[in-house]
């Protein structure tokens, strides 16, 4: 009876495999039809793979050392002796501080102190060389120092501004001296108006409609010129009227649109003072008095 069932049971297991394979082989053709073939890839062990891709990442690391941190390539046997060094000494630490002093001092000699002498008068010798850089050493490891940094930042800045209105003095005194004659001869005429901040104006066209503040947005047509003639900008030209705010220009533009019903057209003479001042704007040089044609077409809501 054993034996007998026995034969039963390897024989539905024989079927039961039998089913299977039919199974897995109809999903096999189903697969196949289906699904591209596998690309085989050839491999390395991973040691060799290690090596490659560490060195795959060193691409332009050997540009980097010699043109950016100035490691001469006959000594890259003693890069590769601190590369392999894991911790680093008390000599370590003291010969990286000392490197990163002689790398900074070279920038500062090449970069820092040929740039702060252009902003004195654009002469590269005007400064003691050696006191700036004992100054900038004093600063930077925070030692010895002789005044505060918050002293030094004051004086440097109140300097700065006399060397700065000095040297556009001596560079564009000529044109702010040209302009306050012009004003000057400018304010004898019967139909040119001054007020109390310098600003003069001529009423071309007298508008009868809304004042705008200085909060609000205008619509404007302009020209405006240097007292040469010489016409820098003109939305007339450009074929449409700009749109500002009028707090939110020129000082001389402000006060002028805040006193401008909508439908004047005033023909404005701007001192430096309420116009650029001693900044360079374009076709504009320094302390420059500006005219300008201005038809104030609306107040925008």
């Amino acid at each position: 009876m054993m034996r007998h069932t026995k034969v039963i049971f390897f024989a539905l297991l024989a079927g039961i495999c039998l089913c299977a394979n039919a199974a897995d082989k109809k999903t096999s053709k189903k697969k196949t039809k289906k699904e591209a073939p596998v690309e085989v890839v050839d491999t390395v062990c991973i040691d060799t793979f290690s090596y490659a891709f560490g060195m795959a990442n060193t691409q332009g690391l050997r540009q980097y050392l010699t043109e950016r941190m100035g490691v001469d390539t006959a000594y890259m046997d003693d890069f590769l002796r601190g590369f392999q060094t894991t911790t680093m000494t008390q000599a370590d630490l003291r010969e990286k501080a000392r490197l990163a002093g002689v790398e900074i001092r070279q920038q500062v000699e090449t970069m820092v102190l040929p740039s702060a002498s252009k902003q004195v008068n654009d002469s590269v010798d005007l400064l003691n060389k050696s006191l700036f850089l004992q100054g900038f050493g004093d600063g930077i490891a925070g030692q010895h120092q002789v005044m505060s940094m918050d002293s030094t930042q004051k004086l440097v800045k109140k300097q700065l501004e006399y060397y700065h209105k000095t040297n556009m003095e001596k560079k564009y005194g000529a044109n702010r001296q040209a302009g306050e004659e012009f004003l000057k001869q400018n304010a004898k005429k019967d139909s040119v108006q001054t007020t109390a901040s310098g600003l003069q104006y001529k009423i071309l066209t007298a508008g009868t409609g809304e004042i705008p503040s200085a909060t609000q947005k205008v619509q404007v047509h302009y020209e405006g010129r240097l007292i040469d003639g010489k016409v820098f900008d003109s939305s007339y030209q450009r074929g449409k009227p700009l749109s500002i705010t009028c707090g939110q220009v020129i000082k001389g533009w402000s006060e002028a649109l805040t006193m401008m019903p909508v439908g004047s057209k005033w023909e404005l003479y701007i001192p430096q003072e309420l116009g650029y001042g001693d900044r360079e704007q374009k076709e504009i040089p320094p302390f420059s008095v500006l005219v300008f044609t201005v038809e104030l077409l609306g107040v925008e809501k």
